[in-house]
């Protein structure tokens, strides 16, 4: 079988099997058993493929055609130009989640002054804390998470970016038992309604349950975290939060109650009202 047909055969049984983006799939699966970057194989449609390259890929192929996501099967995914290792115990990074960094990153001077303090509350992977160390050196970064295997994931990508020793990392139930202020807050917190998961995708089901599960209306969390912010907040310091599609309009109120100022609302890449961003004090 050639890499042409390969691709071909395998895009025509994903559809069949409903995964999502069926080509780029198999794609990229490919490209990872063979050694090369996926653009590379349309300079080797020709090129027969040995059955010690297929054999394992069997089994990758048949895990992503029952909602296996691909980051999983890959182990790492990019985020930001840069890669991450990715698995079960957090969710995959997003590219919603790469626009958050962006307008921190706009917010944040390149060059900080001492003292300047930024929190990731539901780390998770570890993304944005890591992503945040390594675009600006002199900012100071806490990562907290409740789960301590994801906390786990998130320090072996720091140790594979080099920044683990910059971060410091507390496994705690989002600010609670957090004893220092910051400049700025940024949270990717569970904001599904409960019973809206059984509904959610195949692959999106693969992530933990806790990352997901936002209480009754997808807002519990978020509510909870508007609670203890404005104690953990400098004054005049920032919250940077993503939330669900339709939920920006809850996420405003829930900041009014607790008295944040210069509340505004930003679109992700797909024109999506996906972030809320809030200044206290």
């Amino acid at each position: 079988m050639t890499v042409l047909e390969l691709i071909q055969n395998t895009t025509a049984f994903f559809q069949r099997k409903g995964v999502e983006s069926p080509r780029l799939s198999i794609e990229y699966l490919l490209a990872e058993a063979l050694g090369k970057r996926r653009l590379d194989l349309y300079l080797d449609y020709d090129q027969r493929l040995p059955e010690q390259i297929l054999e394992p890929l069997r089994d990758k192929v048949r895990r992503r055609s029952e909602g296996e996501p691909l980051q999983h099967l890959l182990g790492s995914w990019e985020f930001y130009g840069r890669r991450f290792k990715t698995d079960r115990r957090a969710l995959i990074p997003r590219p919603e989640t790469e626009r958050l960094a962006e307008l921190l990153l706009d917010q944040i001077p390149a060059t900080t002054s001492p003292g300047m303090r930024l929190a990731d509350v539901g780390t998770g992977s570890g993304v944005l804390a890591i992503t945040l160390a390594l675009e600006r050196p002199s900012l100071e970064v806490v990562a907290t998470d409740l789960s301590a295997d994801t906390l786990a994931l998130a320090r072996e990508n720091a140790v594979a970016h080099g920044v683990d020793d910059r971060i410091n990392w507390l496994q705690t139930d989002l600010l609670s038992g957090v004893d220092v202020d910051f400049d700025f807050l940024v949270a990717n917190l569970p904001y599904v309604p409960t019973a809206e998961i059984p509904k959610l995708s195949r692959e999106v089901r693969h992530d933990p349950p806790l990352a997901l599960d936002g209480g009754e209306d997808g807002l519990d969390v978020i509510g909870r975290f508007a609670q203890q912010a404005p104690s953990r907040l400098k004054p005049g310091g920032c919250v940077f939060l993503e939330i669900g599609i339709s939920q920006s309009q809850g996420v405003v109120d829930i900041l009014q109650k607790q008295k944040f100022r210069d509340i505004s609302v930003e679109k992700d890449y797909q024109e999506v009202q996906r972030f809320v961003i809030a200044r206290y004090g």
